[in-house]
């Protein structure tokens, strides 16, 4: 049995490590957020102009070049990659990469909903596919940042200039931490519950000139929903990409976006988020060297990610348990931290291995990662304390 650990002098003043809906923004509130578009239609001028401001500051911190279009889209990060799944695809060979549950997800729309015969590169949980096997022939769909393994692609490097197929980018973990190289991808997607902290149900589809190229010149052979099409008459819906949604948005959802934008922006943009982002990765990573019970899920650390930040137990940690004991025992550590109000939600994903996900994005701030480390200690070694008893 393990000698109890006594619980930590000071608590994270946030305690919200969830890796989606994640923290707000620091300094967030109800009262600030403008309220002159609620009651109003989203496609009254007020609406559409509010709409539109979202799609523009969406552009100016992401640093989006003027000749991508951008949309607001239903149904979060995953309504926007189905969006592009089912919009582009179809007339050229299809590369899937599957590191981790997401990835694995646009594989199974690919392969058994449109049923298209894809090549599909996959790695084990903490690893990353042979990012040199990519055929550039091919469209491409892959996750820039797996949130349920914590691994990212290092870089843009292994895109080709020359492509001749479309690169679908589902970046719900990577944008506005991360910065994207626009000339690699052609589809990018995200959602707002993720880097800042927006309110769920609506998601962001970029479109490069050359996917919609592909939307113009290509007809899918599969029915198409009507929340999927973005084409009339073989001409792109520009109104999409000015704020007149396909179905209607939340404004409140959308003012509270526009919020965060503007605080981003405040904080000195893109360049800014990234450094709170790669400083608060710094600290837990600092903490993870000290410990002797978690270590980073991916073993590269060229290939960490910078926001949903995963931990397995370390061996010679926790050997007597199997599968089910492991997460059981991040069951446990999760429950702990969230009865003292020093952490929330931050078990590991269900299909991901046992242990632990800790959001690291730029809405957190580096002294509660800091405050969080002894805590973590505390609940590991009260769970193991709990369970030998």
């Amino acid at each position: 049995m393990t000698d109890l650990l006594p619980k930590p002098a000071v608590k994270p003043a946030r305690p919200y490590f969830s890796s989606g809906p994640c923290a707000k923004p620091p300094g967030w509130s109800p009262s600030k957020l403008a309220t002159g578009s609620l009651g109003r239609s989203h496609r009254s001028k007020l609406g559409k102009a509010r709409l539109a401001h979202a799609i523009e500051l969406t552009r100016h911190v992401l640093k989006v070049p003027a000749g991508h279009r951008i949309a607001i889209v239903p149904a979060s990060d995953t309504g926007a990659v189905e969006m592009a799944l089912w919009g582009l695809l179809g007339p050229r060979p299809v590369t899937l990469l599957a590191w981790e549950s997401f990835g694995e997800g646009w594989v199974t729309d690919v392969a058994k909903q449109l049923k298209l015969d894809a090549k599909v590169l996959r790695a084990d949980y903490g690893q990353l596919p042979d990012l040199a096997a990519v055929d550039p022939a091919s469209d491409i769909v892959f996750t820039w940042n797996g949130t349920t393994s914590g691994v990212r692609v290092p870089d843009g490097d292994w895109i080709a200039d020359d492509r001749e197929g479309l690169t679908i980018c589902d970046a719900t973990s990577a944008a506005f931490a991360t910065d994207l190289p626009w000339d690699k991808i052609d589809v990018a997607t995200f959602s707002w519950q993720k880097v800042l902290g927006g309110e769920g149900g609506h998601g962001m589809l970029i479109l490069g000139p050359r996917a919609v190229e592909r939307l113009e010149s290509h007809a899918p052979a599969w029915p198409m929903p009507k929340i999927f099409r973005l084409t009339k008459g073989g001409a792109l819906i520009e109104g999409v990409f000015k704020g007149e949604t396909i179905n209607t948005p939340s404004m409140l959802a959308v003012e509270d976006y526009i919020w965060a934008l503007e605080w981003a922006e405040m904080q000195g943009g893109l360049y800014a988020l990234i450094e709170r982002a790669e400083a608060n990765a710094a600290v837990l990573s600092d903490w993870a060297e000290r410990s002797a019970w978690a270590e980073h899920l991916a073993a590269d650390p060229a290939t960490r990610s910078n926001t949903s930040v995963c931990f397995k137990f370390a061996e010679g940690a926790v050997d007597d348990l199997d599968d089910a004991g492991r997460r059981a025992l991040g069951k446990r550590i999760d429950a702990l931290l969230e009865a003292e109000d020093a952490a929330y939600d931050i078990n590991a994903y269900r299909d991901a291995p046992p242990g632990l996900r800790i959001w690291c994005g730029a809405t957190v701030d580096s002294a509660d990662i800091e405050a969080l480390g002894p805590w973590l200690d505390w609940a590991f070694h009260t769970a193991i304390q709990s369970q030998d008893a």
